[in-house]
């Protein structure tokens, strides 16, 4: 009888001190509407300037809610909503270069993840479009990289513009923020450039994408550390 006892208390006491599953954190969504470097014709005009533009993306597994970041790639205005649905819509500026992304919530759990930035133009009145800033691809911010063989890491990005008309690329490299040094002048169709490094140094980068109306665009600044 007491050997009875002694197991059912032992029992007890291991599903009752049975941890808990900890919740998922929240997965990344993937993006729809605006498409990627696109111009966005279906806002619904509220003024002269302004348009209702509608965003969309699925649905993402563990979440709760969704953060939708919309900013003005001209000003760095920056418009946010907050939803439990997969679209929502802000009122924007005609004419204007926009970027977009969406982050995952989840109640349960503190971290959130980003999606994918997306950039759009939304439309207006403009008939000639500046580049969209050169997104970069790698090394990518704060990396840590090692060096090839010849002393070397190779810089990679992706340019992109509405009327296909990019005039150059300017890749600017140095040890300083923001980079002053202007690296090379590279052709339309560049996507990379090899550049030589020094061990535990870091860099700081960033593209400058010009067109022949004479619009130019940034990147902004990326920075490195090489092992």
């Amino acid at each position: 009888m007491m050997r009875k006892i002694f197991l059912l208390i032992c029992l007890f006491t291991v599903f009752s001190c049975k941890k808990k599953d900890n919740p998922n954190p929240p997965e990344q969504v993937r993006l729809l509407f605006p498409e990627k470097n696109s111009e966005c014709t279906t806002g619904v005009d509220q003024d002269a300037t302004t348009s209702r533009v509608s965003f969309s993306w699925q649905r993402a597994d563990n979440t709760d809610s969704y953060e939708l970041r919309v900013t003005n790639l001209n000003t760095n205005t920056v418009q946010t909503i907050s939803t439990s649905a997969t679209s929502s819509s802000l009122p924007l500026l005609k004419g204007q270069p926009y970027s977009w992304l969406v982050r995952s919530r989840n109640n349960q759990v503190n971290n959130t993840i980003s999606s994918e930035v997306w950039s759009f133009y939304n439309a207006g009145s403009r008939t000639t479009f500046a580049p969209f800033p050169a997104e970069i691809l790698t090394p990518d911010m704060s990396e840590k990289v090692f060096k090839d063989i010849n002393n070397e890491v190779t810089l990679s990005w992706s340019a992109s513009d509405l009327d296909n008309d990019i005039e150059n690329i300017e890749v600017y490299f140095s040890e300083q923020n923001p980079p002053q040094n202007l690296e090379a002048t590279l052709s339309a169709t560049a996507t990379s450039l090899k550049v030589s490094v020094l061990s535990s140094t870091t860099y700081y980068w960033s593209v400058v994408t010009r067109d022949l109306e004479g619009n130019a665009t940034n990147s902004g600044v990326y920075v490195f550390s090489v092992l």
